[in-house]
């Protein structure tokens, strides 16, 4: 048996009962890591001592015969803009290359003191501006079901790393399908929760207004695990909710009968590749056939969130990545005279093209002149899709869509035309503009490449979304 293809229940189950230890557990996925990234680049660092010294303390423990918790002693990775103590951070930018934190994230520490055991962090998109992974100032994550293609973005190398087995799970983040569109390129299960409901403490800030805490798994079963042990209010974190957190494993396995879902007919217009809409057709088959009512609803302004999205997330990015200024910390050019040419040099040293590309879209739409025609409208227009979620909800538990108009496409073939990549977050930027719990669930391959569907819940719906995806997981192979 390889320990690293377990799921967490399975690894949790083997723990207990000593069939294996969490060093030869974490060993495994080491094992798998030195094999696989070469070829996959999932991985921008490993950290295979801390990873060993944390497995031992959980060995420690079980010896001592003291109760574990359900994530104590199973390795995982966490995307790069993660912050962790005394552990390098760079979100993928030459800007951050050495910069180390001297405090750890609210998700991190969670799962730190529930003895979770970090084994490295994970590639991505600089600052997690992208949807393949090839905006990396370390080089592109390659997908692990064939490596010329991508594995989505921006937590490409989260996706990868699972879809690897190079560890049980991973932490991503999602602002426009960030945890979604790789989950679906890598054929696992990724889930984005309600804003709100995951601290953001700790996590490099992209666009504030849109940014949720994830993770990527290999069953629905350890996305619901996972969620219980990270999800909940923080101090460090405003805008988390005090909402009661359920026990999302209790909830997942309730009848599915008369669950109601919605199928948003402007999901499965003309750009949907017709194999991949087969798919989801057929997965829609086998939720009615387990007694959910299926009803067909519509969310017309659809089509306004891409370009709403693609003038708020800029300008929110524009004011984050401010403080990257050659100053306070990460890169600062040395053979600068004076304060301005610090920060000028500093800057084009140290950004990637997209983030520059970013960051002068949203400047602009800041602007004198422009903040009333770009940005007020765009805030407006995030109302009105807001609010028509909210309507469409009122009528259905959870709605189905899919992820992406195709499967993974080859490195290379849309970075010359940043508008193609932009459209990668056509069916994945709508909820992030709304605010709701959006799932990402395998359902199949074409061609050998993995296809998933998105159920869309209402805000706080986690229980919903993660119990239809569980019974469709359960009854199909």
């Amino acid at each position: 048996m390889d320990l690293n293809t377990l799921t967490i229940t399975e690894a949790h189950a083997g723990l207990v009962k000593k069939e294996f230890s969490s060093t030869e557990l974490t060993k495994a996925c080491l094992q798998q890591i030195k094999k696989t990234e070469p070829k996959v680049h999932a991985f921008l660092l490993v950290a295979e001592k801390q990873a060993l010294s944390q497995a031992r303390e959980v060995d420690t423990k079980i010896s001592r015969k003291e109760k574990i918790g359900e994530l104590a002693g199973i390795p995982y990775s966490a995307k790069d803009l993660f912050c962790t103590k005394d552990i390098k951070t760079t979100a993928a930018s030459r800007i951050l290359e050495n910069y180390i934190p001297p405090y750890e994230s609210t998700t991190t520490k969670r799962l730190k003191d529930g003895d979770a055991v970090l084994i490295g962090k994970t590639n991505l998109d600089e600052f997690a501006h992208g949807a393949s992974t090839e905006h990396s100032a370390f080089g592109p994550t390659h997908n692990p079901h064939d490596l010329t293609r991508v594995p989505g973005g921006s937590s490409g190398g989260s996706a990868a790393s699972v879809a690897s087995h190079e560890c049980l799970f991973s932490l991503g983040t999602d602002t426009a399908g960030s945890i979604r569109q790789p989950a679906n390129f890598c054929g696992v299960v990724g889930i984005k929760p309600t804003y709100g409901r995951t601290s953001r403490y700790g996590v490099i800030a992209m666009a504030s207004s849109l940014d949720s805490i994830g993770h990527l798994t290999r069953s629905v079963e350890d996305a619901a695990l996972v969620l219980k042990a990270i999800a909940g209010h923080d101090p460090h974190d405003s805008t988390t909710s005090s909402e009661p957190v359920p026990d999302y494993l209790k909830e997942i396995k309730k009848p599915i009968k008369n669950l109601k879902i919605g199928i948003p007919r402007e999901y499965f217009g003309d750009g949907l590749n017709k194999d991949v809409r087969e798919k989801i057709e057929a997965a829609i088959a086998k939720l009615k056939e387990l007694g959910a009512s299926i009803t067909n609803v519509s969310l017309p302004l659809t089509k306004y969130a891409v370009p709403c999205y693609y003038i708020i997330q800029p300008a929110e990015v524009s004011s984050n990545l401010a403080r990257y200024d050659g100053i306070k910390y990460g890169l600062s050019d040395s053979t600068a005279k004076d304060l301005l040419s610090v920060y000028l040099k500093s800057r084009a040293r140290g950004f990637g093209a997209e983030a520059k590309r970013r960051i002068m879209l949203g400047t602009y739409t800041l602007s004198s002149g422009y903040y009333d025609a770009y940005y007020l409208k765009a805030q407006k227009v995030r109302t009105l899709i807001r609010q028509d979620f909210e309507k469409v909800l009122a009528k259905v538990d959870c709605l189905l869509t899919p992820i992406s108009p195709t499967t993974a496409f080859k490195i290379g073939e849309k970075t010359d035309d940043p508008l193609k990549l932009y459209l990668e977050d056509i069916y994945t930027a709508p909820v992030n503009l709304f605010g709701g719990p959006g799932i990402s669930v395998p359902c199949g391959q074409i061609d050998g490449l993995p296809v998933n569907f998105q159920l869309i819940g209402k805000h706080f719906g986690e229980p919903e979304i993660l119990r239809a995806a569980y019974h469709y997981e359960q009854s199909t192979s």
